[in-house]
């Protein structure tokens, strides 16, 4: 119990002296933030007068930069400036010294002379009158008026030209030539009227003969139409009748049992017939020594292939036909037949056959 007291005094006094620990370490502790604030308190003021000479530093730098930017614009256009007067000065000094030289080339005055007769501070003549009368007086020199009287005369001077000692040899060697191209231009002119009538003469022969031609080649033209097509009718019309020269042909075919007229509009064997009908208007219009005609009637029936070799007979009489066929009715109104086989060992081989006798009198259909 003792101890147990002892201890308890020992607690006593160790919280005691802890207590009294405590509290003074709260006591400095107190005074230690009484001084932190001052010190703050001063930081603060002293922080703020910073602020405020550095932003006056700050404003007084800005200034001396614009100032100092300013001043560098105005030496750059000083320099600029006393650059562009170098230069002018080195190009008047050119320019004096082509004045001088050209003074002194066509003159024969130097500048010095020059500027001592003819300077600003002389009087400068008048101009001689244009009707002959009496000069006038001397005047001052005004450089505006004599730049002025200088691009008159300069003007003026352009307006003469340069003199020719040779213009009489030109004009004379001109001259020539002028005669010599005005007689090729005649020349040209009578050859351009020479052409013009030989174009009107075979203009006016190249009418007459399509004339004659259009108006056979027609006529013939609905006859063998109306023997092709029993009961049709074809004829050949002019696009221009006016002018024959330009005119197309276009061929109106119109079978029997039908109304249509264009050539579109009928069949295949249709339009082979009529084309054929239409070469052999031509053939009798115009007759030639031979005829060559190739798979011409390819498409036509058995019907029409008798009358397109009824009319070939007709042909016949007057001239040569060879006609390239596979239909037997075309063959078998032939005179000599051509043609080429292959034997079994695969050679081509031309053979002919002569159908009727040669010796007869009128031309031979020849059929290939």
């Amino acid at each position: 119990e003792r101890e147990a007291r002892a201890r308890a005094a020992e607690r006593r006094r160790r919280a005691a002296h802890d207590a009294a620990v405590a509290t003074a370490v709260a006591a400095g502790a107190r005074q230690l933030l009484a001084c932190l604030e001052v010190s703050l308190a001063r930081a603060d003021a002293g922080r703020a007068a910073v602020e405020q000479a550095r932003t006056e530093r700050e404003q007084e730098l800005r200034e001396h930069r614009e100032h100092g930017r300013g001043l560098k614009e105005e030496l750059d256009k000083l320099v600029d400036a006393g650059h562009r007067d170098e230069v002018l000065r080195a190009e008047k000094r050119l320019r004096i010294e082509q004045l001088e030289a050209r003074a002194l080339e066509e003159f024969g005055i130097d500048g010095g002379e020059l500027l001592a007769s003819y300077g600003p501070d002389r009087l400068v003549p008048p101009s001689p009158p244009e009707d002959g009368g009496e000069p006038g007086e001397p005047y001052p020199y005004v450089r505006a008026e004599q730049e002025k009287r200088l691009r008159a005369a300069e003007k003026a001077y352009q307006q003469l030209g340069k003199v020719n000692p040779l213009a009489l040899e030109e004009f004379a060697a001109l001259e020539e030539r002028h005669r010599f191209l005005g007689e090729q231009l005649d020349d040209l002119k009578r050859s351009r009227r020479d052409l013009l009538d030989i174009v009107r003469d075979v203009d006016v022969r190249v009418e007459q003969l399509f004339t004659s031609a259009y108006h056979d080649t027609a006529a013939q033209f609905e006859g063998v139409f109306a023997r092709l097509f029993p009961g049709g009718e074809g004829r050949l019309v002019l696009t221009d009748p006016d002018n024959m020269l330009t005119t197309g042909v276009e061929v109106e075919a119109r079978p029997p049992g039908k109304k249509v007229k264009r050539l579109s509009l009928l069949s295949g064997g249709e339009r082979s017939l009529t084309a054929v009908a239409l070469l052999v208007a031509i053939f009798k219009a115009r007759p030639s020594p031979f005829y060559v005609m190739d798979e011409v009637e390819a498409a036509l029936d058995e019907t029409n292939l008798r009358r397109l070799v009824g009319i070939m007979e007709e042909l016949r009489e007057s001239s040569q036909l060879i006609v390239i066929t596979h239909q037997k009715l075309t063959m078998e109104s032939a005179d000599a037949l051509y043609g080429v086989t292959m034997k079994g060992d695969g050679i081509s081989q031309v053979i002919s056959q002569r159908l009727r006798d040669e010796h007869r009198e009128r031309p031979r259909a020849v059929s290939v």
